[in-house]
């Protein structure tokens, strides 16, 4: 079963936590269409937050098209356009991200600047492929 996990020191709003983890797991390929996301009233006790913040998380899942809630039954995750990314894909990407991840800690980068950095390269590359 799907587990949320919320970091209180990012800075971004815990409904959006929770809608950034249902669309990167769907992506990544760990949730699959019609796997059931953990009932509304599990997540509120597992992570001790409002039900009303989890049910907004929900709610913009819907409206995204990432999930279906059926009365009775629970929220399920929907078939996408974009199919997930295979599993040999995730590995080898994966690896290749791991080995640089360790390479920009030994050079004595902190996670903020393995970040910035990231973010950096990425809107670059982003750039230049519209270009």
């Amino acid at each position: 079963m799907f587990v949320f996990r919320l970091d209180t020191h990012s800075g971004v709003p815990p409904y959006l936590q929770l809608v950034q983890q249902v669309r990167q797991a769907v992506l990544l390929g760990f949730l699959q269409p019609g796997d059931r996301l953990p009932l509304i009233r599990e997540v509120v006790e597992d992570l001790a937050i409002n039900p009303n913040t989890v049910a907004k998380a929900y709610r913009q899942m819907e409206q995204e098209n990432l999930v279906t809630g059926r009365p009775g039954q629970g929220t399920f995750v929907n078939e996408l356009q974009s199919a997930a990314m295979s599993s040999s894909t995730y590995t080898s990407l994966g690896r290749g991200l791991a080995t640089w991840l360790r390479r920009a800690y030994a050079a004595g980068l902190d996670e903020q600047a393995v970040n910035a950095l990231f973010t950096s390269v990425h809107q670059q590359t982003r750039n230049e492929d519209v270009a």
